[in-house]
């Protein structure tokens, strides 16, 4: 994949950490690397503790912390179409929007403030290793193992990786929860040079993906794209994308897939 030079914006490497909530609850006790519900109470109210991450309290605009900063990065699928939200735990006017977004896309009551309901949905999406429930760190990272010898460190690239799959997630679930298939992400720069990706591609900072026809097509997912925070779209029509469509996060916006009217 050839993407045009362009800024990016660094999760921060913390991100890669994704620390458990509560200090005196258990996790749960769903398998590592598979989508769970939330531990219940009994009078059936969302438990304590999650095997990914907890919340506690409830967050609205205003809010900041580690705990605005996680729900930004499952909400960063709902910024609006042609926007992304920043991932710096600030709880304004734009993550307010995008948790908006996501309650309605799940059919809970949409006022944009993140409590209990909010959480307990995110807790049924993510999966231990705090991936979406239908995308894996293996998918985004054809590459190597350990997410080295990119443009950013191991952590930022892990870190960015995790908010692009939270994207898809979203996307996925607007395209009535058919099934995307990622032909790969991340890629250092060595790996980058071995296909002839250009020089500065955002695969080396994991904000990538490559993406498959699947059930949908190569237009109809550059075009979905355009909601779901990709500020790079790449697809049929665009030199080097007539068999895939690129998707992918960081600063400016260059969407070009001509075959796709876009």
């Amino acid at each position: 994949m050839r993407s045009r030079p362009i800024g990016f914006l660094l999760a921060t490497a913390a991100g890669a950490v994704l620390a458990l909530g509560g200090s005196s609850a258990s996790a749960t006790s769903a398998s590592p690397g598979t989508a769970k519900s939330p531990a219940t109470t009994a009078s059936g109210g969302v438990g304590t503790a999650d095997a990914c991450y907890t919340w506690s309290g409830t967050l609205r605009e205003g809010s900041s912390g580690e705990a605005v900063r996680q729900l930004q990065i499952r909400v960063a699928g709902y910024p609006g179409t042609g926007n992304q939200i920043a991932i710096d735990g600030a709880f304004g006017p734009a993550t307010k929007a995008a948790v908006t977004r996501f309650q309605a896309a799940y059919g809970l009551a949409a006022d944009g403030i993140a409590g209990p309901a909010t959480f307990s949905k995110i807790y049924q999406l993510q999966k231990n290793d705090c991936t979406p429930a239908n995308f894996t760190y293996a998918e985004l990272n054809r590459c190597n193992s350990d997410w080295s010898g990119g443009k950013v460190s191991a952590a930022t690239a892990r870190a960015n990786a995790l908010v692009t799959m939270w994207k898809l997630q979203a996307m996925r679930h607007a395209m009535g929860d058919r099934p995307i298939t990622v032909n790969g992400g991340f890629r250092s720069v060595s790996c980058n040079s071995a296909v002839g990706g250009a020089a500065n591609s955002r695969h080396m900072y994991g904000h990538a993906a490559d993406l498959g026809a699947g059930s949908q097509g190569f237009c109809a997912l550059a075009q979905a794209a355009r909601n779901h925070g990709f500020t790079e779209i790449l697809g049929p029509g665009y030199p080097g994308h007539n068999d895939h469509t690129h998707v992918a996060g960081g600063s400016g916006r260059f969407w070009s897939a001509p075959s796709c009217g876009i």
